[in-house]
């Protein structure tokens, strides 16, 4: 059959704002884990960096085949401009032709929110009230919100360490949630009673210590994926039913486990399984209610192609975006 003209969505920021609410996107990365357990596939990111002037350009993909979909995420930070800049190709898993290419900017902190939330759905306690914060930036507050649609929070307890930066996030989403929301002064006072923890920040070293987890407490890890940088600590590690992504990223950029690993306090059998696995049921999850689980999220294509997906699907019936024209390359 000869290739024919494909008509791929450009989606703006404005185009795609309205649909990226947390419960869309966690149901649309829940069925993407799934088709990842199931055989979709995904690789971890491959990173291109420059010294001067200092950059990096990054990228990671997934093919999800009972989504019929694939594609991912490239983006540029650094630089001249600063950016990051975030571009997502959207694919047809049958033809391969293009479907949309969409602002990836404005649907990042959404899409990993949604992948923190299918972890916490996965691995938490079914009874998990009490959550503790680690970070005030946009990214915790989207973790937040997320982490509010799969369990029924009672109380949250925010540390960060810039106090009017916590008090402030504190004060806005204790508005915003059924939950008692609370600003706190340490990060032992933040792991007071929580059932779940979730680390949101820029902090290349532990941001708390792990022999103060109780049992049973589930602990959602996002804001580092550098070998070299780390949010939890290697007594984390060790005591947790350790769950990455991917387990390839994990071998890769995940700081935590690496850093546990080159101690010798842990060996690549410690990754107990994937993300997609525990979705699919193929692998249990927690298997009682005194383990301690972890959930290492460093992102990757697999909730970017289910949210730009289900984006694109919302986009399309709503005639937004912007029509362009693509020919494949013909001999």
């Amino acid at each position: 059959m000869a290739p024919t003209e494909a008509t791929p969505l450009f989606l703006a920021g404005d185009d795609i704002a309205e649909f990226l609410d947390p419960e869309r996107c966690i149901e649309a990365t829940t069925d993407a884990f799934e088709d990842r357990g199931r055989g979709g596939d995904a690789a971890p990111r491959l990173s291109l960096r420059r010294d001067d002037p200092v950059g990096k350009l990054d990228s990671y993909f997934a093919l999800l085949p009972r989504e019929g979909v694939m594609g991912g995420y490239v983006y540029a930070a650094g630089f001249t401009s600063g950016g990051p800049w975030f571009l997502t190709p959207l694919f047809d898993a049958e033809s391969g032709k293009p479907l949309a290419l969409i602002d990836g900017a404005a649907m990042n902190p959404p899409k990993t929110a949604a992948a923190g939330a299918v972890g916490i759905d996965a691995l938490a306690r079914e009874d998990a009230a009490t959550l503790a914060l680690f970070g005030s930036g946009g990214q915790a507050a989207a973790q937040l919100r997320a982490a509010a649609h799969v369990r029924e929070l009672d109380a949250v307890n925010v540390y960060s360490p810039t106090p009017e930066n916590r008090t402030a996030f504190a004060s806005e989403f204790d508005e915003a949630l059924d939950a008692a929301v609370e600003a706190v002064d340490s990060p032992a006072a933040a792991l007071d009673a929580a059932d779940i923890v979730i680390t949101a920040t820029h902090s290349p070293e532990p941001v708390f210590d792990g022999e103060l987890l109780e049992p049973g407490t589930h602990v959602t890890a996002m804001g580092q994926y550098s070998p070299y940088s780390r949010e939890l600590d290697a007594e984390t590690i060790a005591r947790a039913r350790y769950v990455p992504d991917l387990r390839a990223r994990a071998f890769q950029d995940a700081g935590s486990f690496l850093a546990a690993k080159d101690a010798g306090i842990v060996t690549d059998a410690h990754v107990h399984a994937e993300l997609g696995e525990v979705v699919a049921g193929k692998v249990p999850g927690r298997t009682d209610s005194e383990q301690i689980t972890v959930f290492d999220s460093g992102g990757t294509g697999i909730e970017t192609v289910a949210v730009a997906n289900m984006l694109y699907q919302h986009a399309e019936e709503a005639g937004a975006g912007q029509q362009l024209s693509f020919d494949p390359l013909t001999y």
